[in-house]
């Protein structure tokens, strides 16, 4: 089914309004959302995909509304595998917590820029090479092998290629000063890093997009839906990012499900190339009579994995352990690191959660607590926490 430019353009302007109201209602004033507004706003979110998706399946068909849908949870469950990622970055950068929100952002509108140029890329290549099928294929297989290999979000992107070139070759500043861009450093104008973790998020998010993109063209080939439901997966990223917040390392089964995830679209494309089959050398360039996987089957595939990676992952002991043990070590550090945040609020609801963690180690058995790497380091950390806690108390 086609879709007319005026739809397109209602599209357009409805997720740009979007975008608009979340930086003048929610960004602008730097400010650390709380759970109620984090759970809210991403309900919200969540629920403008969703009666997005039902107006698709009335006024474009059951096909096309099972598209949109298997297209929309892909790459929503890629964006959460993403938000691993931007979470060691802010955390690298040391990006206070009253600020993270606005780079968050930058990151979601670079992003859909990004992915958008990636869509109409796609879309043309498909359009004029059917190969193209077989390469998209072998990306999502590649990629899917790499997720299963270990530490694929434990790499420090703040000592990355742009940014050394950066700090050698521009004038730079290792502090903040609120959320500017730029600053005044030994009577020079000089860039912070939150110009630098944007730069950073920025290069990360092309590099998600090379991903992302061949993923949703190997569930549809309508470039409205691609469209639509990538944007879609991306609005409420900000909001979810503080909803799960410690709860992103209890997900310790995530990459293997996208993993089965990717592999499996990785093969449903190549299947549909060799069914379009145009390359002299294979089958003399006549299409090879193949089974293709039909859509619902692709969207039931994705959503019991999904279910079966999150189940196991919040069942799972281990995953528990994993949780309290970098969350706490995550919570000793930010509260004592001054430049975290500025709202002494902030920083009790940061130790709250540390005793909470360290409740919970305590309670576990020891052969999940002495799994964790550097032990002693964090045992370190959180005693160096209660001490300056204790001395702040007594001020």
């Amino acid at each position: 089914m086609s879709v007319s430019p005026l739809i397109w353009g209602i599209t357009i302007v409805a997720i740009l309004a979007l975008l608009a109201f979340d930086y003048f209602f929610h960004i602008r004033k730097a400010h650390v959302p709380t759970l109620k507004e984090a759970s809210i706003w991403s309900s919200v979110y969540v629920g403008i995909a969703i009666l997005f998706g039902i107006l698709v399946l009335v006024f474009g068909g059951t096909t096309m509304g099972s598209e949109y849908f298997a297209g929309y949870i892909t790459e929503k469950a890629l964006s959460v595998d993403n938000l691993f990622v931007f979470l060691i970055i802010i955390a690298s950068f040391r990006v206070p917590r009253e600020d993270q929100q606005k780079v968050l952002l930058f990151g979601i509108v670079f992003s859909l820029i990004a992915r958008t140029g990636f869509i109409f890329l796609g879309a043309a290549l498909i359009n004029s090479f059917a190969w193209v099928f077989y390469l998209f294929g072998l990306i999502l297989l590649l990629t899917a092998g790499n997720l299963l290999k270990p530490g694929d979000h434990a790499t420090d992107q703040s000592d990355n290629f742009i940014m050394r070139l950066a700090k050698r070759f521009l004038h730079t500043t290792d502090h903040f000063d609120g959320d500017k861009l730029f600053t005044m450093h030994h009577g020079k104008r000089a860039l912070t890093p939150m110009l630098l973790v944007m730069v950073s998020i920025g290069g990360t998010d092309i590099l998600f997009a090379l991903d992302s993109i061949p993923a949703i063209f190997g569930l549809t080939q309508n470039v409205y839906i691609v469209f639509t439901a990538t944007a879609f997966s991306l609005m409420g990223l900000r909001q979810l990012y503080f909803l799960l917040d410690g709860l992103l390392d209890r997900l310790i089964y995530l990459s293997y499900g996208l993993a089965a995830i990717l592999a499996f679209i990785g093969i449903k494309l190549v299947l549909h190339a060799l069914h379009e089959n145009n390359l002299p050398f294979v089958n003399d360039g006549e299409p090879v009579p193949v089974i293709e996987i039909t859509t619902g089957l692709s969207l039931g595939f994705i959503i019991g994995v999904l279910l079966v990676t999150v189940v196991a992952s919040l069942l799972s002991k281990a995953g528990k352990a994993q949780t309290a043990i970098n969350s706490a070590r995550r919570h000793a550090v930010e509260f004592m690191d001054l430049g975290y945040t500025a709202d002494p609020a902030e920083r009790e609801r940061v130790y709250r959660l540390l005793t909470q963690e360290e409740a919970q180690i305590h309670a576990m058995d020891l052969k999940y607590r002495n799994k964790a790497k550097d032990v002693d380091k964090i045992r370190a950390l959180v005693a160096e926490a209660h001490r300056q806690h204790d001395e702040y108390l007594q001020q």
